[in-house]
């Protein structure tokens, strides 16, 4: 079986990508004023059965998380990540990517999934750089 590198889009509709970030924007708590905070992970892609799976990270800060060191999963490539942006935009907080996010995705060379309170934005490259070859972890 030959995997397809997926997209943004494709992640986007992925059921298990859309139960994580479900999970994880009830985890960041965006109705809580003192207690919000960042949420996130990363996705994976099984090379052998094409199936899709996802690893949470640590839980972050009010308006920042570390994404940047994805654990090695046996037989798979990191194909994405993901992450909360749970201050409010009634609040004045910008709910796409921030200078930081497209700084770092571009480096990291994942697309980046970002669930805010008016739904989810894109950050990075569309797929994974360099397609599904090389480094397990984010492409070099």
């Amino acid at each position: 079986m030959v995997c397809a590198t997926p997209t943004f889009t494709s992640l986007k509709s992925d059921p298990t990508v859309i139960a994580a970030l479900a999970s994880a924007w009830r985890d960041s708590l965006p109705g809580d004023a003192r207690q919000r905070h960042e949420e996130g992970g990363w996705i994976y892609l099984d090379t052998t059965t094409c199936a899709i799976s996802v690893i949470r990270a640590a839980r972050g800060a009010r308006a920042a998380i570390d994404l940047s060191n994805p654990p090695a999963v046996a037989g798979s490539v990191v194909v994405g990540k993901f992450h909360t942006h749970p201050n409010p935009t009634a609040e004045g907080w910008e709910p796409g990517p921030s200078d930081t996010d497209r700084r770092t995705d571009a480096i990291h060379g994942v697309p980046d999934l970002i669930r805010a309170d008016d739904g989810i934005h894109h950050s990075g490259p569309v797929s994974r750089r360099g397609g599904l070859g090389g480094v397990p972890g984010y492409p070099p």
